[in-house]
């Protein structure tokens, strides 16, 4: 069955960085859209960035200029590369797969798998 692992949390202080992995197995990794999402308590899971099955990448406002996010086919892996990070970046962080011809979709619902979740936590 198709398993999207994540790793990379972990607790940094505020303008630090981390870089977030979520390795994929029993899914032909090339034919899927690959997303990032997050969720903070109390608040609903939101988008932070996508990147398509050729390469582009697409980004939340909040976050453009300080995360990059990349993939590797050979590894089946995309990343979340985090920069300057802020308080309001904590949250657990989420990767997803979507099986799409063309930009990702912004919207969770579309996606077709999920990892479990990785713990990101920004202290000021």
């Amino acid at each position: 069955q198709v398993q999207l692992v994540e790793s990379g949390g972990g607790l940094v202080q505020a303008g630090g960085s981390l870089r977030l992995s979520c390795e994929a197995s029993e899914l032909t990794f090339s034919t899927y859209a690959m997303g990032w999402f997050r969720q903070a308590p109390g608040k609903g899971r939101e988008f932070v960035a996508a990147i398509s099955r050729s390469g582009g990448q697409y980004y939340a406002d909040s976050v453009k200029g300080r995360f990059s996010i990349s993939r590797d086919t050979a590894k089946n892996t995309v990343y979340l590369q985090m920069n300057s990070l802020k308080p309001e970046d904590s949250a657990v962080y989420y990767c997803a797969a979507e099986q799409r011809l063309g930009p990702p979709s912004k919207q969770e619902r579309a996606y077709d798998y999920w990892g479990q979740g990785t713990q990101v936590t920004v202290s000021s």
